[in-house]
Parts: C-alpha cells; structure tokens; sequence
C-alpha cells in the first residue's frame, strides 16, 4: 500500500533505537525525510547514517533531552513546518514505590511524559491545522489500559497525555489534522530487556526465567519485533489515515482482554 507520504517531513523522537528507530525507519522506507532526536549524538548520526544509506531520504539530527526546553526549541527550529510528528519520550520505565516519592519525582515523570510532549505538539499541529495535513502519534505503553502496580509515576503522566489529547483532536480534524496513541505492549528492544535483568535481579531469579514467564503472559507467545509498531505507526501518519483520531490503539498481541 502507498501511505502517500513521500516527500512529507517528520520529527521521530526517541529515535536513535527501538520503537522510535523503528517508527524512523518505516517512514523512511515512504518516502519521508526526517529529523530525528536522541541524547546522545553519537548513536544518534550512526542511526541517521544507516538510514540515509538504507532508504535515500534526507535525515538530520538534533541531539538533546526534550525535557530541556532549549532542547525542543532547537528541534523545532531544525524542522518548523513538520507534517509529522512522532511523539516519544525515550523515557525507560523503573518501577517504584509512591509512598517514597516527592513532588519532586512526580514532577520529573510529568516533565517527560506529558510536558515536554505536549509542548511539541501545541507548537507544531497550529502550522500542521493551516497547511491542511498533519499527523501525530504519541508513543504510550499498553498499561495505560490496566495501570500496573509501582509505575504510578510514569502511568499517570502517559494518561494525562492521553486525556489531553483526547480533548484536542476534534479541533484538529477539520483541518485533516489527527492525533492517535499506539500503546504497544512487550517489543524486543533494549529498554524492555534492561527492565527484564532488573526484575530478575529484584526477584532473585534469572534473566531466562523471567523472559519465559513474560512470553507466557501474552498470547502470542513472544515478543514483537519493533518494525510491528514502526509500521502500525506510519499507516497512522499516512494519508489515508485521515478518519482515525482520538484513538488508543493497544498493539500487545492480546494481553488486553477489555473491548475498550
């Protein structure tokens, strides 16, 4: 299928590994030229590099924290008329207990998961609204769906985004002009296997003990490959997608068991 995106430009988040280097990559493979932001720079022009080399499209880079407002001013200014914009905070999940946090630690978790993606999209869909394309997808976590126990912090924020946008995309939509969410459940990335050695460690067990167990959880049997969210994504951004808005798309091969 063509998305019909080719030539249209992105900002990916996150975009130096995993879900957001996936996201990248199957955009690039439609066409699209894209800016792509990590912390670290060195990762972060190896990615563009392949992917350049790989799919022919242009690629820059802005490295920096988009916790930072700095970081996400350089980003915008590299590319200010965005069509696309993958929202992803890049933000490991580690579990906690609440009773320990401050106001503090709460604010640092709203800082990444809802401020800081929330800024980037109220500053980019006005110009998305007036050119008459845009297409947004929030990066979230299929937990938000049934909030486990000690990540309160980070299941808070990813809902408050979610309920801001929510509020948002029927102002947006006559201008052709969507926001959805992708909650993907266990993908076979880096973060989701430093988490696993961490709950191994914590449950005194091994690191082969928990993966079987988190396998058995899902009723696909394994984890998915990161494309299997990359390309969920781009067809969310293509031009066809024009009537999907508001949405929360759960992709984590039938853990959810609720209809909505």
């Amino acid at each position: 299928m063509d998305l019909g995106i080719a030539g249209r430009r992105a900002i990916v988040c996150a975009a130096s590994q995993g879900l957001g280097r996936a996201c990248a990559e199957s955009l690039a493979r439609e066409g699209v030229n894209l800016v792509l932001n990590a912390r670290r720079e060195g990762p972060l022009a190896q990615t563009a590099e392949e992917i350049r080399a790989a799919f022919g499209v242009e690629v820059d880079i802005v490295a920096g924290d988009l916790n930072e407002a700095e970081a996400r001013d350089r980003l915008l200014a590299a590319c200010p008329a965005p069509d696309i914009l993958v929202c992803n905070p890049g933000i490991r999940q580690v579990p906690g207990d609440f009773r320990t946090w401050s106001r503090e630690d709460w604010l640092w978790w709203w800082d990444g998961h809802f401020h800081s993606m929330i800024d980037l999209i109220t500053r980019t869909t006005p110009g998305m609204a007036e050119r008459r394309f845009g297409r947004v997808v929030s990066i979230t976590v299929s937990f938000i769906k049934f909030p486990q126990v000690g990540f309160a912090h980070s299941h808070a924020a990813r809902l408050a985004l979610s309920g801001a946008i929510a509020s948002m995309v029927r102002e947006l939509i006559p201008h052709n002009v969507v926001i959805n969410s992708v909650a993907p459940g266990l993908f076979d990335t880096d973060a989701l296997h430093t988490n696993l050695h961490g709950h191994a460690k914590r449950g005194n067990t091994t690191y082969e003990a928990i993966v079987e167990d988190r396998k058995k959880t899902c009723p696909a049997g394994r984890f998915a490959d990161p494309s299997e969210c990359g390309d969920l994504v781009s067809f969310l951004c293509g031009a066809k997608a024009g009537f999907i808005t508001g949405q929360n798309i759960v992709n984590d091969g039938g853990v959810y068991q609720g209809l909505f």
